[in-house]
């Protein structure tokens, strides 16, 4: 259940009361973190020498989630809380306009470059927040989740620093293997259709046709008009595999496939990819660098390109 607006704000203007128990509880700075994909990569980053909470785990969607009040209390009580930004948690934004009154945040998605981000179809000096889909993307959020770290722990800037270069080369080589399984799929199949637009730096990349049946937020809704012009792309182009998301209804995605099958034409789900929240925690898949192995290798496998059986580093969960 979400905690109400009043309620947390009141919650935050009457922290001065509650102790801030992190060091109390153990000699190692509180990291909070919005998304999985942050909270990975400050883990990697940071090792041992933090502890690290995210708000939003598996199967999550950011764009609508809502905070509790335990999560008013992990934030008020962080030393450092680490958000995407570009407006991806929008429901958060008053909060964390209180919260940097009192505490340290830093919106990692925002260090990317305004030229390399793609601008939001509806909104002005809006932006589309999905950047980790590209590795390449996701180290400009990488080096600002480093230097966080290293302002938080100044006497531990060169373990940091070392660890945040062994990230760095692990998603060099996550986007080096992206870029060569990718490249095998067929160029008339390279079309990627989901649940929402979350692929639009995926498909800007790779050079991939992206279509989501929702907008870049699963706010926006996916009407009967536009469903209906889906499933007449999909049988005028052929396109046999759409996708689902793990963090999504795939109410949308099954009306399109019954659409079709109505005309006789057969669209099977090619995988479920994750867009907006990481795998279960504990799995390799519930890291940020399996969340983009499985994506990688189950669009290319759906769509028949030349694949490892188990990815990159042959440890998915689920032969391709």
């Amino acid at each position: 259940m979400s905690f109400s607006r009043r309620a947390a704000l009141g919650l935050i203007a009457g922290a001065g009361a509650l102790p801030h128990v992190a060091g109390a509880a153990s000699a190692r700075p509180s990291v909070v973190a919005t998304t999985g994909m942050i909270a990975d990569t400050a883990h990697r980053i940071g090792g041992d020498l933090i502890e690290v909470h995210a708000l939003m785990g598996p199967g999550v969607d950011p764009h609508s989630y809502r905070q509790t009040r335990s999560d008013i209390v992990a934030l008020t009580r962080a030393d450092l809380i680490l958000r995407h930004g570009l407006y991806l948690e929008a429901q958060l934004e008053e909060l964390f306009a209180r919260l940097a009154t009192r505490s340290t945040l830093v919106a990692v998605g925002e260090a990317t470059p305004p030229e390399m981000l793609i601008a939001h179809p509806d909104y002005d000096n809006k932006f589309d927040p999905h950047i980790w889909m590209v590795p390449e993307l996701w180290t400009y959020a990488s080096r600002a989740i480093r230097d966080a770290l290293i302002a938080l722990l100044p006497s531990e800037a060169e373990a940091v620093a070392a660890r945040a270069d062994a990230f760095l080369n692990d998603i060099a080589q996550l986007d080096i293997y992206a870029r060569k399984t990718l490249a095998s799929v067929p160029p008339p199949a390279r079309v990627l259709l989901t649940a929402h637009d979350a692929f639009g730096y995926f498909g800007r990349a790779y050079g991939f046709e992206v279509i989501g049946i929702q907008g870049i937020s699963t706010e926006s809704e996916a009407g009967l008009n536009r469903i209906g012009a889906l499933v007449e792309m999909l049988v005028s182009r052929g396109i046999s595999a759409v996708f689902v998301e793990s963090s999504v209804s795939d109410r949308n995605v099954r009306a399109l496939i019954e659409g079709a099958g109505a005309q006789g034409h057969e669209v099977r789900i090619g995988g479920e990819l994750y867009s907006d929240a990481m795998g279960p925690d504990g799995s390799y898949e519930g890291t940020y660098i399996g969340m983009i192995d499985h994506n990688v290798t189950t669009i290319a496998a759906a769509l028949g390109g030349n694949v490892p059986s188990r990815g990159m580093n042959g440890r998915l969960a689920q032969a391709s």
